[in-house]
C-alpha cells in the first residue's frame, strides 16, 4: 500500500482504510495477543442464521449422532454464509487519535491486506458475510464481503491466494502436500469448530440431543454440549447437524455468564452440488501488488471440504508459544508460558485514552503469586502476572488466579 501521505490527497476510501488499520493496529497494541488469538481461532469463519421450524424426524441418541458427524464426508458444497460475534471488546474507534503514529505512517500495519493473518482479527466482533465453496481437498473459496470491497482467499491446487479488492493487492504461496502441521490463518466450517468442542465431552461434559432445527432449508438434529465444571465461561454450545449428511450447519456458542451468544455462525444458503471449476481461478488483477508468503500461511492440504481451515482453532496447548504448558484437562485448561518480561502495566502508568482503555479490559488482581493483571472477554481470559508468565484460558478469573497460586 502507498504512504499515506496527507488528508488533503486522500480519498474517502484511503481516510476509511487509514481507520480501519488504526484500529488493528490499536488491538495489537492494547490487547493481549494471546486474548484476541486464541479468541479469534475459536471462532471461525462460518455463518449465523436464526432457526425457522422444528421439522420431525427419527429419534436419535446423542453418540449416534457424533458418530454421524465423524462420519460426515461431503465432497462438494456451496452456499452464502453469515458470522455474528461478541467477545465483549470495547470500541476501539476513540483511540485512534492516540494511537495513530502506531500505526505507522501508512496505517496499514505489518503485512499486506491481502495477508490472510491481517484479515483474523476482523472476525473478532460484529457481523460478517462470507461465501464458501469447496471441491474436495484441493479446491476451496472464501470470500469475505464488505462494504463496496470483497477479501478473498482461494486454495487452487498447489495455489493459494489472498486478494483484497479494496487496496487491489494479493498474497499468494503455495500449500505443501507433504507438511500436514501448516497453520492456516482462516477458519471455514461449522464442522471444525464442532470437532474441537467435542474434543471436550468427557465425563465433565453433558451431551444431549435436544430437538430438532431447520438451517438453510435444511433438516437438522440439534446437539447441545454442557460443560459440568463451574469453572469453565463456557455455558452451553449448541451444533445443527443436517439429518442426512451429518454436516454440522450451525454452531451456537453461549456464555455462563449469559446474554447473547459469544459466536452464533451457521449456513444462510448451502447447496451440496459440485461449484462450477471457474469459481477456483484467480489471476492477479492488472496493476496489483504481489507479495509471497510463507507456504506456513497456507490452507492446511485436508481430505474433505468441511475441514478446509482445519487447525485454525487448534487443541490448547498444541500449538502456541514456545514453553507453553497445559493445566489441567477439558474444558477447564489453562495455557500457561513465560513471556520473558515483565507484566503490563495500569491505566494510570500509561496515561490518556490508551490507559482508560486497559483498565477498561483488564482487572488488577493479587495472591500467593504476587500481583498481576486478568484481561477479560465474554471467552477467554488471560491472567499476565508483574513477572510475565501468562495463564490463558475459557475460564473465569478466579479459576487463573488459583492456577497462578498452585503453580508457586
Amino acid at each position: 500500500m502507498a504512504p499515506y501521505e496527507s488528508d488533503d490527497n486522500a480519498t474517502a476510501a484511503d481516510a476509511e482504510e487509514l481507520r480501519s488499520a488504526r484500529r488493528r493496529k490499536a488491538a495489537r497494541y492494547v490487547v493481549p495477543a494471546t486474548v484476541v488469538g486464541i479468541a479469534a481461532a475459536t471462532i471461525g469463519l462460518v455463518p449465523a442464521l436464526a432457526d425457522s421450524g422444528d421439522p420431525d424426524l427419527p429419534k436419535i441418541s446423542a453418540q449416534e449422532l457424533i458418530e454421524k458427524i465423524a462420519a460426515s464426508d461431503v465432497q462438494q458444497l456451496s452456499g452464502t454464509v453469515k458470522i455474528t460475534t461478541d467477545l465483549g471488546l470495547p470500541d476501539l474507534g476513540g483511540l485512534e487519535s492516540s494511537l495513530g503514529s502506531a500505526a505507522g505512517p501508512s496505517g496499514s500495519g505489518d503485512g499486506s491486506s491481502a495477508d490472510p493473518s491481517t484479515k483474523l482479527t476482523e472476525l473478532a466482533s460484529g457481523t460478517h458475510t462470507l461465501r464458501v465453496a469447496a471441491d474436495g481437498e484441493n479446491r476451496q473459496k472464501v470470500s469475505l464481503l464488505e462494504n463496496a470491497a470483497e477479501y478473498s482467499l482461494i486454495h487452487n491446487g498447489k495455489d493459494v491466494w489472498g486478494y483484497d479488492s479494496k487496496s487491489n493487492s494479493v498474497f499468494h504461496t503455495t500449500a505443501s502436500e507433504s507438511d500436514g502441521k501448516q497453520k492456516e490463518e482462516l477458519p471455514a466450517t461449522p464442522k471444525d469448530l464442532a470437532e474441537e468442542a467435542l474434543k471436550a465431552a468427557d465425563k465433565t461434559t453433558s451431551v444431549t440431543v435436544d430437538g430438532t432445527a431447520q438451517v438453510a432449508g435444511r433438516d437438522a438434529y440439534r446437539l447441545v454440549i454442557k460443560p459440568k465444571d463451574e469453572g469453565s465461561t463456557v455455558g452451553q454450545i449448541t451444533v445443527a447437524v443436517d439429518s442426512k449428511t451429518g454436516l454440522p450447519l450451525k454452531f451456537t456458542l453461549t456464555p455462563a455468564s449469559g446474554g447473547s451468544a459469544v459466536v452464533d455462525a451457521g449456513f444462510t444458503q448451502v447447496s451440496f452440488a459440485k461449484p462450477a471449476a471457474s469459481t477456483f481461478d484467480f489471476t492477479p488483477p492488472k496493476g496489483a501488488k504481489v507479495e509471497e508468503g510463507d507456504a506456513a500461511k497456507a490452507p492446511e492440504h485436508s481430505e474433505h471440504p468441511g475441514d478446509f481451515g482445519k487447525g485454525s482453532a487448534p487443541e490448547l496447548g498444541k500449538e502456541g508459544p514456545e514453553g507453553l504448558n497445559v493445566i489441567g484437562d477439558g474444558w477447564d485448561s489453562i495455557a500457561t508460558f513465560e513471556t520473558g518480561g515483565q507484566g503490563v502495566p495500569s491505566g494510570s502508568e500509561v496515561g490518556g485514552d490508551v490507559g482508560g482503555f486497559l483498565d477498561s479490559l483488564g482487572d488488577k488482581v493479587s495472591g500467593k503469586f504476587g500481583e498481576g493483571t486478568v484481561f477479560k472477554t465474554r471467552l477467554i481470559n488471560a491472567l499476565i502476572t508483574d513477572d510475565g508468565k501468562v495463564y490463558v484460558g475459557a475460564v473465569t478469573k478466579d479459576a487463573l488466579v488459583k492456577a497462578a497460586d498452585a503453580a508457586k
